[in-house]
């Protein structure tokens, strides 16, 4: 078994806050965008794909400004490995700011319902347990 490489999109605005959206699946459980890498391609691709797959979001809504310079890492809880090959998943995280605060993004139904703007410290309060210390490393914590 191994980790899956993925990306995390975070998206901020004048104000540092941050984009946070609610997860299809789990009422009341908040994220920031993420996905995988596929097969050839780049971090940073993987980053704007996820980005507008799940939000909406592209370069004419939000610019790159910064690359955490480490991967995180979190196992998936003993049920999750046990249906999968892979024992959690790691991710380098991207951060964008919007070109306007008044950007409407358009979660995608599929993994997405819902999305606000919240601080960093609200979000990392509200993700799930076991992605948390990778949201804390990244965005800080209380």
């Amino acid at each position: 078994m191994h980790f899956r490489a993925g990306v995390v999109a975070v998206v901020e605005n004048s104000i540092s806050e941050v984009l946070a959206f609610e997860r299809r699946d789990v009422a009341n459980q908040w994220q920031l965008p993420q996905g995988g890498i596929d097969l050839g391609e780049q971090p940073v691709e993987a980053a704007w794909r996820e980005l507008h797959e799940e939000t909406g979001l592209g370069p004419a809504d939000v610019e790159l400004v910064a690359e955490f310079d480490e991967w995180t890492l979190y196992e998936w809880p003993d049920g999750v490995k046990r249906k999968g090959k892979r024992l959690g998943q790691a991710h380098r995280w991207f951060t964008f700011r919007v070109i306007a605060d008044d950007v409407v993004p358009i979660p995608d139904g599929v993994e997405f319902v819902a999305w606000r703007w919240v601080t960093r410290q609200w979000l990392v309060a509200q993700v799930a347990e076991f992605r948390r210390s990778g949201y804390e490393r990244v965005l800080g914590g209380d």
